[in-house]
């Protein structure tokens, strides 16, 4: 047995005990009356006359519940008065138990509710009658009488209060008991109105004996006007009750409490045991059941009707009834066999014609109420009332949920992040780390315009499916819109953070497989971690974009945030505009950087770099001022800037008898411009430049992005017979191989692998490797970064045809380019034929 029903067993133990204190003092009393009182019984008729009367006063009644318990206001006080004058008291008595005896077998009471009924009857009207005795001796029908006929029927109805609330607040517990006591005083008034009557009907009688056929109709209309009364307060606390409920469904319907408001309110206004709401699982909704019984705060997850009967009333769309004085089918009632259930009324909750669940109610209060058909029109309206709240406070939910995650992967948006870690950051523990990483899924906007979006969208869910079921558990993991994804947790410290990061990235790096095709999408990371790099949600998610933007550019693509990447990122924010003057006002230059011959160190070009000295920002970093160009849309005129003093400097050098070639450096994103092949030839022919003496240069990851979307761009240009470069080829994913498909005419060579060749075996044999291939392929190889005698030694070794570096030059502006020119010229090796031969400056 539970421990909740051994108490229970307890208390219904101890109402026994009441019943048979109860028992002893009408034993008591009986015995006192008949050893004191003359003549103590009284003629059989007028007994029983008294008997029918009281059993019939008993019938009429107004039913009071509280909590599990029923208190039953009746007319008996009436015949009550009247026995007490007309009868010897030990008749009265057994009229007064015998009636309530009758009254208690009509309504099928349990055995511990019937025999305290009885003992209480008992009791009440043996100390009434002795109290009538221990009075003097009063005759005829003047006021003293009056007063002694209250006084007895006054303890009669104080012993049968004391009884009631005795055992309710052992059956119940003492709040019980108080609660009957506060609300008595209805009870007490109705019994001295019914004194007053019996006192009424004692004056007439012993006046005329025909006055009691005038009571006797005044009786009957009594009983009618208390019936009628009963259904006003019943009808009153009904409107009450629907009000309270359908104001606490709307209060509550915006915080989520609906549910708790609504099968509480339910439960009381049908004055049922049980209240039960199930709603079966639907979409992202789970299955919800939940009970509220009337001697528990709360909820309770179970249900004591069987699970078949609401499986019914959802599949056959109608309701449910069952009980004494309800319609009751026989499958129902084989369903509710073994069940502790006497009525149940379940309902259809309704939207538009589906069923979205049910309500129900179990067990009226009071072992001798039931549900009725006069009860089904109100928790008809309830329901209704019910199910429009229900899908209400779904639609709010949805739009709750919509506006904080995101419709492509469900997973919680930027603002529900926020909104986390904002309360992740007020209530972190001592001696650990609120995390934040940001995930930026590399080569996105490539796979929409190859693929199409729904391809990228794939891609999108995968990553979030990925991470989803790769992160801790303890891990929030979001989209922070486009191609970007926010995982927050509580850690001990950043190194932990980066090691998370670490491991997320390579699980989520494993191949992508869509039908028939197969991708490979890395991604970025960044780090930032509360409270090393901020103290609200707003400054980590700011300072962890800036980590990831600069993860892209770091090798293992996972950067932990600095206040260097802060202030790189201001600086590069306030040379947005003085960028666009620099290029107005002419503040930009462009410095050369001379490409040598290997062998005999003869001049074949220079690539031109763009240089920025700000009188503000001072010397700008050339990838500084790119990425604001490439961010601002100053791309374009910057390359043509670039371009455009190349091409000049060119021709001027040819008309000098000097002719040399020119590089210039492309961003990737030029190469989407279509209309840059056209404006290039325009440039050409502006300048009278042969296209052979311009090369292109693009870096690796530009060209060889795994997508053919630079091809068409590069080979217009080739077509234009200008020559094109990979730029910093070996720091990217792709190989040599991938050369072949595309209309390049030389290779560079990154100056990390050049510079790294003299002490690092794996970097002269990446480097030996790339020269070797790339002359196979027809290919022009460029070595980047030569810097000594020893690594030019060993590029001439493996054949490698020219390179650039400080060895030879570092990158001058054209004034200086000229004195170095007339610096190393030897003019005695100089022919009309060739080109000027140069000395490495050491």
């Amino acid at each position: 047995m539970s421990a909740r029903g051994a108490r229970s067993s307890r208390r219904t133990e101890n109402a026994w005990l009441v019943t048979g204190l109860l028992a002893l003092v009408s034993a008591v009393c009986v015995t006192a009356l008949a050893v004191g009182a003359r003549p103590a019984i009284g003629e059989w008729p007028l007994t029983l006359a008294m008997f029918c009367a009281m059993v019939a006063a008993a019938l009429p009644t107004i039913n009071v519940v509280v909590r599990r318990q029923a208190l039953n206001l009746t007319l008996t006080e009436i015949p009550l008065v009247v026995a007490f004058y007309v009868l010897p008291p030990i008749s009265v008595v057994l009229a007064y138990t015998l009636a309530s005896l009758v009254v208690q077998i009509r309504r099928s009471l349990a055995p511990v509710k019937f025999w305290f009924n009885i003992s209480r009857a008992a009791a009440a009207t043996s100390l009434a009658s002795l109290t009538l005795v221990a009075l003097p001796d009063l005759e005829g029908i003047e006021p003293g009488v009056w007063g002694a006929l209250f006084a007895a029927t006054s303890v009669h109805t104080l012993v049968t209060l004391a009884a009631v609330i005795a055992v309710i607040s052992v059956v119940q517990g003492w709040q019980a008991g108080w609660e009957v006591t506060r609300n008595s005083p209805p009870a007490l008034l109705a019994a001295a109105v019914n004194v007053a009557v019996g006192l009424l009907i004692v004056i007439t009688v012993v006046a005329t004996k025909w006055g009691f056929l005038l009571f006797a109709a005044f009786a009957s209309g009594l009983a009618l006007v208390y019936r009628s009364y009963t259904q006003f307060l019943r009808q009153h606390r009904t409107l009450n009750d629907m009000y309270q409920l359908a104001r606490a469904m709307t209060e509550s319907g915006q915080d989520g409490t609906l549910v708790d408001a609504l099968l509480g309110r339910v439960r009381t206004l049908m004055q049922a045991e049980y209240a039960t709401l199930w709603l079966p699982a639907q979409g992202r909704y789970p299955e919800v059941l939940l009970t509220a019984r009337d001697d528990r705060r709360g909820l309770l997850d179970i249900a004591v009707a069987p699970a078949a009967l609401r499986e019914l009333v959802q599949r056959e769309s109608r309701a449910l009834t069952a009980g004494a004085r309800l319609p009751t089918e026989p499958d129902v009632r084989d369903l509710l066999r073994g069940h502790s259930i006497k009525d149940v009324i379940i309902l259809p909750l309704r939207s538009g014609q589906a069923v979205i669940g049910t309500i129900e109610v179990v067990n009226r209060l009071g072992d001798t109420n039931h549900f009725t058909g006069d009860d089904m029109p109100v928790f008809e309206t309830v329901a209704a009332h019910a199910a429009v709240a229900l899908e209400n406070s779904r639609l709010v939910d949805r739009l709750r949920h919509d506006a904080y995650h995101d419709a492509l992967t469900k997973l919680p948006n930027r603002r529900r992040i926020t909104a986390a870690l904002d309360e992740a950051v007020k209530i972190r523990a001592p001696g650990e780390v609120v995390a934040l990483l940001l995930f930026d899924v590399d080569r996105l906007r490539e796979v929409n315009e190859s693929l199409g979006h729904s391809a990228g969208d794939k891609v999108l869910v995968e990553v979030a499916e990925r991470l989803r079921s790769r992160a801790p558990s303890s891990a929030l993991v979001g989209r922070a819109g486009g191609d970007e994804f926010l995982v927050t947790l509580r850690l001990e410290s950043a190194d932990a953070a980066l090691e998370l990061a670490g491991q997320l990235r390579e699980q989520i790096r494993d191949e992508m497989v869509f039908d028939a095709l197969t991708l490979d999408v890395d991604t970025a990371v960044g780090v930032a971690v509360y409270p090393d790099h901020g103290s609200d949600a707003a400054l980590l998610l700011q300072r962890v974009d800036l980590a990831a933007t600069a993860a892209k550019s770091v090798p293992g693509s996972v950067q932990l945030f600095n206040a260097a990447l802060e202030s790189r990122s201001m600086r590069r924010l306030g040379l947005a505009g003085d960028l666009r003057r620099a290029l107005d006002d002419g503040s930009l230059e462009v410095y050369f950087q001379p490409k040598m011959t290997l062998r005999d160190r003869r001049l074949v070009g220079v690539e031109c770099l763009a240089r920025w000295e700000d009188p503000a920002h001072g010397t700008v970093a050339p990838e500084d001022f790119v990425a604001v160009a490439e961010h601002t849309g100053q791309l374009g005129p910057l390359t043509e800037f670039v371009l455009r003093e190349g091409l000049r400097r060119s021709r001027d050098w040819a008309h000098g008898g000097q002719p040399l070639a020119v590089a210039v450096n492309l961003s990737a994103r030029t190469l989407t411009d279509q209309h840059f092949p056209a404006r290039v030839q325009e440039l050409l022919e502006e300048y009278g430049v042969p296209p052979q003496w311009l090369t292109l240069e693009i870096k690796e990851a530009g060209v060889l992005d795994g997508t053919d979307r630079p091809i068409p761009t590069l080979r217009r240009l080739r077509d234009l017979g200008v020559r094109l470069s990979v730029d910093d080829f070996g720091t990217g994913d792709s190989s040599l191989a991938h050369l072949r498909r595309l209309p390049v005419h030389e290779v560079k060579v990154d100056r990390s692998f050049v510079q790294g060749m003299a002490t690092d075996p794996g970097d002269l044999a990446i480097v030996n490797a790339v020269v070797t291939l790339s002359q196979q392929f027809g290919l022009a190889v460029v070595a980047e970064g030569v810097e000594s005698e020893l690594t030019l030694e060993l590029l001439q070794d493996i054949g490698c045809e020219i390179g650039q570096g400080f060895l030879f030059s570092r990158p001058l502006p054209y004034e200086r380019l000229e004195a170095w020119f007339g610096a190393q010229v030897d003019p005695e090796t100089i022919s009309d034929s060739e080109l000027p031969r140069l000395r490495a400056v050491l």
